[in-house]
């Protein structure tokens, strides 16, 4: 598992949510490497088992896209939100949730980068699915893990936008 200080992989593929077009539909989103996201840049990633789910869209990214200002001004580039729920779920939960520009909305639907980091779930038991993404937060700076929040079940402090910004 993922711990602070050490380096995040930067090969492996992620898809970045683009706006929903004016009929309604879901885009194909943005094929992008978790390089692209973290090397020579310092930005927050938090993650969730969910869109849609009541946390995730009542707290969670509620939480830091109010904060998205604030955490901004003490030197952060981008805050990504990463669920495992495919880049059409999360194209629609981002129009719904009011996300962009705030904050980016990442795919990781095979669950590779969760994988790679050692945090996935078996969601089964609630319907969500095999493989999760477990809820927590980090700070990265240059792709090596600063802060980082890992939540236990059911719980919701060391991951929200409120301790993030504590750690800045």
């Amino acid at each position: 598992m993922i711990k602070s200080g050490d380096k995040l992989p930067l090969n492996i593929t992620l898809w970045k949510s683009q706006p929903v077009a004016a009929d309604g539909s879901c885009p194909i989103a943005q094929k992008v490497t978790s390089g692209d996201l973290f090397a020579n840049k310092k930005v927050v990633l938090f993650a969730l088992p969910g869109a849609f789910t009541p946390t995730c869209s009542s707290k969670h990214l509620p939480g830091f896209i109010a904060l998205s200002d604030k955490i901004k001004s003490k030197g952060i580039q981008n805050i990504y939100c990463l669920s495992t729920d495919n880049h059409f779920v999360n194209s629609a939960w981002s129009k719904d949730q009011k996300a962009a520009p705030a904050v980016d909305i990442i795919s990781d639907g095979n669950s590779e980068f969760t994988k790679a980091i050692g945090l996935e779930f078996d969601g089964s038991a609630f319907g969500l699915g095999k493989d999760r993404t477990q809820r927590y937060a980090m700070i990265v700076d240059n792709g090596v893990v600063g802060y980082f929040g890992l939540e236990g079940a059911g719980e919701f402090e060391k991951s929200k936008a409120e301790t993030v910004l504590e750690h800045l």
